[in-house]
């Protein structure tokens, strides 16, 4: 019997000259993997349903054999298409993506991840790009993994302390408002990036791009 879910699509690439692996984020399943056979043939039913980011209502056919599922349809809910005319919204949204892939397992349901994600490429689409949002999404990401930093440490600069509150406490229509002081992000920058590489060991290579999107 096929399974349902509701997913965005965290990654794409070829499997065959005519086929599509597609590697969701669902809030029920977690992170799923499915093949969309003949996804790249002209006159194929998936054709423009299954790009970056798109979300989407979908069914599959789970195998017994592999973590790969073949997927049957897929009926578009958004397809989130500015982040792909602007370069820094994609590289911001991609980073965002590959963080979620290191730090989650798959299949697991995750339903507040998924959440955030579909929050965050929500506002990456409806509003200018600023380095911050993604520093906001490493803290609320690292919230939800139970991570947080204590923000009353003594090794956190008082540059970055106020910032650093504010965008893991405040809403995404209020942080859309926020407009830091070049000084208090740098600092934020440098203590977040020392952070996840502490906690996580390694960064996604995007980062760089994704929090200095004005370079």
């Amino acid at each position: 019997m096929d399974e349902r879910a509701t997913g965005i699509i965290l990654r794409t690439r070829p499997l065959t000259e005519t086929s599509l692996i597609i590697h969701w984020l669902t809030p029920e399943l977690g992170r799923i993997a499915t093949v969309a056979k003949g996804a790249r043939r002209p006159k194929s039913p998936f054709r423009g349903k299954l790009d970056l980011f798109h979300a989407a209502d979908f069914s599959f056919a789970r195998s017994r054999r592999s973590d790969l599922h073949t997927l049957r349809e897929a009926s578009l809910r958004a397809t989130h298409e500015a982040l792909r005319r602007d370069l820094p919204k994609l590289q911001q949204a991609a980073y965002c993506a590959a963080l979620i892939e290191q730090v989650t397992e798959t299949e697991t349901p995750i339903p507040e991840i998924h959440a955030l994600f579909a929050e965050v490429l929500g506002h990456l689409v409806r509003h200018s790009t600023n380095a911050h949002v993604v520093l906001a999404f490493e803290l609320k990401l690292l919230g939800e993994l139970g991570l947080e930093p204590d923000l009353n440490a003594v090794g956190i600069s008082a540059n970055a302390r106020p910032l650093l509150q504010k965008l893991f406490e405040e809403t995404w229509v209020d942080l859309a408002e926020l407009k830091p002081q070049p000084i208090e992000l740098d600092a934020a920058r440098r203590f977040l990036n020392g952070f996840l590489i502490y906690h996580l060991d390694r960064i996604p290579t995007g980062r760089h791009a994704a929090v200095h999107p004005s370079d």
